[in-house]
């Protein structure tokens, strides 16, 4: 029987890193350590804002967010943003929403989603990072969604920064090779260079650097509750675990004199 186990359980092991593979793309992955990764783990809010801003001044120009309502943005556990600021981001940055009962553009207001960017035909962004999430993660291993996270934001990070400068054409049309891009081109031409932005914490702008920004608000933007649902799973696991204590003792105390007479009764002849 321990046998079987055995062959199952590795059957199963094989079966989901093959999937993971595939879900993540396949490509030339970078594992990198990002603050809110493990069960513990808990989004750097001033990385999370610099990945608004390059998701603003640098993405925003072919992508969307529109699965991401702005209100999150001041949500807890988010950027750290307060609702005036909230205001103050869609004010600036002149976001509008078309309104199907007004059959005209309308300024946003916080209750309002992210708008959606499909004119070049680019993907949205809001669930990128749950999308190109790989179950074994960049290492291979199955436990590894415990120790380095699933994936998702180390696949957007790679695909910024693996462009090896060589160009094709295909048809008429410019490629770019991309060693983490599934067949090795992409038609996206490199979005990040050095000082692409001006960060407004003095950040100094690296491609690196904002690739790991831009993927760190992209998994944000993803799953905005992750704080919350770690912090639900740490409360449910000690409450498991005082469960399981005094369901022992219980166990122990109804037994304890059942197991009294049977260790005191005279063996039978």
């Amino acid at each position: 029987m321990f046998r079987k186990l055995a062959i199952s359980a590795t059957a199963a092991l094989a079966l989901s890193t093959g999937g993971a593979m595939a879900a993540g793309g396949g490509g030339d992955i970078t594992n990198v350590p990002f603050s809110f990764q493990g069960p513990f783990g808990t989004f750097d809010q001033d990385q999370l804002q610099r990945g608004l801003q390059v998701y603003t001044e640098v993405c925003s120009g072919c992508h969307g967010l529109q699965y991401v309502p702005l209100r999150t943005l001041a949500d807890e556990g988010g950027i750290g943003w307060t609702m005036d600021e909230v205001r103050a981001y869609i004010d600036e940055n002149f976001i509008e929403v078309y309104d199907d009962d007004l059959e005209d553009w309308r300024a946003a207001t916080p209750n309002d989603n992210f708008p959606a960017n499909d004119g070049v035909g680019a993907p949205d962004l809001s669930l990128m990072a749950k999308a190109r999430t790989g179950f074994s993660g960049p290492e291979g291993l199955a436990i590894n969604p415990l120790i380095f996270g699933l994936g998702g934001p180390e696949y957007i990070y790679s695909l910024l920064t693996h462009y090896t400068g060589e160009e094709v054409e295909q048809y008429g049309a410019i490629l770019y090779e991309n060693t983490t891009m599934e067949g090795g081109l992409i038609s996206m031409a490199p979005p990040l260079w050095e000082g692409a932005v001006e960060y407004a914490d003095g950040t100094v702008a690296t491609e690196s650097q904002m690739a790991e920004d831009v993927s760190a608000f992209l998994m944000w933007a993803a799953e905005p509750h992750m704080m919350a649902r770690k912090q639900m799973g740490l409360v449910a696991v000690i409450i498991l675990g005082i469960f399981s204590v005094l369901l022992y003792l219980t166990n122990k105390r109804l037994w304890a004199p059942v197991k009294a007479r049977a260790k005191g009764a005279a063996p039978a002849e």
